[in-house]
């Protein structure tokens, strides 16, 4: 099997603010592995939260090669490889797994989602996210967003209460609330009891990782559920916030890519929590790539390809919200022209 890795750079339409960061476009990694003929597809979207950014993903990547084996269908092996090989890059490991998933779901001529035994009529509706902003700026987005029925709004600001009240001043879709760890245990309290006010469906990383005693204060005083994204990366983490939380975001850049996400769900169903499937900021690549695990997902969070002004792919569409998978083998993205 032969790897190759590029920087593509990705533009977003609007300024994308949260809690901790602004940014108006990110440096994301595309994989590409190719074995008899075929071509695997993956991409890494590094966080600097996490410890990343592309420099580093293309680093990690050079190690990579010798990680792969021969058998595009030995994943177990492999990814275990890689797991050992490359344990500070999750991301990384995310690009590799993704087109190792594309490359053998090609080898065996289904879509991904057939090979993993789902039902692409399962798919849940996604969220658009609305960043912080200014209150004409919020009105336009959301306006623009008129064609989805949930909203993933981003909070964690001193205008929290006012984005609020702008947003349900435009509509009345369904909400869920990301503080991206930026409120106090006290605001965090404080704000899920004003929130009650607003009819949000979930309330997601009120709080920093942290405090079990915190997080169960919050817990507490929340009317909706609480889930967690930055505390839980792996599978490994699900047990410590049993009992905190009500759910859990999965993400492919955190985990490491499917196969780990596919373990954290799993382990997440098990402690009888909700599951999420969200994302960064990505390309149709892995947008769609976590899309095809989204019928094992009670909500989906994966607009990060809408986000942006010049995805190089096309793969997971979204008809009246809903996710709908594509049908070629693989994950199956093509290319735009």
């Amino acid at each position: 099997m032969r790897l190759s890795a590029d920087t593509v750079r990705l533009d977003l339409i609007h300024p994308f603010r949260i809690a901790r960061e602004v940014s108006d476009h990110k440096n994301n990694v595309l994989v590409r592995i190719s074995d008899a003929g075929l071509t695997g597809i993956g991409e890494a979207a590094p966080s600097g939260y996490y410890g990343e950014d592309a420099a580093s993903v293309l680093r990690a990547l050079k190690g990579a090669p010798a990680m792969l084996g021969g058998d595009p269908l030995g994943l177990e092996a492999t990814l275990d490889r890689l797991s050992s090989g490359l344990p500070g890059d999750p991301s990384a490991r995310a690009a590799v797994d993704i087109a190792l998933h594309d490359l053998a779901a090609q080898r065996l001529g289904v879509p991904l989602y057939r090979w993993l035994g789902l039902d692409s009529g399962e798919t849940p509706v996604t969220s658009f996210t609305i960043g912080i902003d200014e209150p004409e700026a919020i009105r336009r987005k959301v306006r623009a967003a008129a064609g989805y029925p949930a909203l993933k709004v981003k909070l964690g600001s001193v205008n929290d209460l006012e984005i609020m009240r702008t947003i349900r001043g435009e509509t009345d879709a369904r909400i869920r609330i990301d503080a991206n760890a930026g409120w106090t245990v006290d605001q965090a309290v404080e704000m899920v009891d004003r929130l009650s006010d607003y009819d949000v469906e979930l309330v997601e990383q009120p709080l920093s990782p942290g405090s079990p005693e915190d997080w169960r204060r919050v817990r507490e005083a929340a009317s909706m559920p609480i889930f967690a994204d930055e505390s839980v990366l792996v599978s490994q983490d699900v047990p410590a916030m049993a009992g905190l939380v009500d759910g859990v975001n999965v993400k492919l850049m955190k985990s490491g890519g499917i196969r780990e996400a596919l373990r954290l769900i799993h382990t997440a169903r098990a402690h009888r929590m909700g599951v999420m499937i969200g994302c960064m900021i990505e390309t149709s690549v892995a947008i769609t790539a976590a899309a095809h695990l989204s019928p094992l997902a009670d909500y989906a969070d994966l607009d990060g390809n809408l986000l942006i002004s010049n995805d190089p792919f096309s793969g997971a569409t979204v008809r009246q919200g809903r996710l709908i998978l594509p049908e070629g083998p693989g994950i199956g993205v093509t290319p735009r022209a």
